[in-house]
């Protein structure tokens, strides 16, 4: 299965790719918008600030090969600020458009006595039927770095956490996923995200 790793500047590419190597799958980093021809599905990493990474990703053509990736046929996976730019805006970076495959904006969490960034382990509870989640168990735990949010959103919110305020763990539609918390660094329970992505995405039996 040919797997595309964004190379944007923002992202620890080599965790995320150790993880793909650990599931029995082999990613081609791509650093430019036009390489993704010809990948079956492509994993968009992320570490930063969103205005910095939107302004990397439209640098490097990303912002327009995107969706023509998923709209030809590839799956997408976005993980922590990858997962953030999938929105419209964000409270981080104002005035600063995201790739808006998701309506609404990225909040910052609120000062009340918990310390932000969230850094740490987490439980998620996934919407019953989402393939992300087989064979894992509900309230499973991974592991999140993050200031700023996706609120819940009935209409694209797979799974849900709470840290201060309820939030949006992964997200999807179709061919377009992400996940707010890192899977590479989250033990057996991301291995088998990355697992059931790949698998949903053709690449694993």
């Amino acid at each position: 299965m040919s797997i595309a790793l964004i190379d944007y500047n923002m992202g620890n590419l080599g965790s995320v790719a150790k993880a793909l190597e650990f599931v029995g799958a082999r990613a081609e980093v791509v650093s430019s918008g036009k390489e993704l021809t010809g990948f079956a599905c492509c994993l968009l990493p992320g570490v930063g600030n969103f205005g910095d990474g939107m302004e990397n990703l439209k640098s490097r053509g990303f912002d327009r090969a995107l969706p023509e990736f998923v709209e030809n046929g590839g799956w997408f996976l976005g993980i922590c600020l990858g997962m953030q730019m999938l929105l419209e805006e964000s409270e981080e970076a104002p005035g600063v458009r995201g790739l808006g495959v998701f309506p609404g904006k990225v909040t910052r969490f609120p000062a009340v006595g918990l310390k932000v960034p969230q850094i740490g382990w987490n439980s998620a509870r996934f919407r019953p039927g989402c393939k992300l989640a087989e064979g894992l168990p509900q309230d499973c735990y991974f592991y999140f770095v993050h200031s700023f949010y996706v609120p819940v959103n009935e209409r694209f919110t797979l799974a849900e956490s709470e840290y201060i305020t309820p939030f949006s763990a992964v997200i999807g539609s179709g061919r377009w996923l992400a996940a707010q918390f890192h899977p590479e660094k989250s033990q057996r329970a991301g291995l088998r995200l990355l697992e059931n992505y790949l698998t949903l995405a053709g690449g694993l039996e």
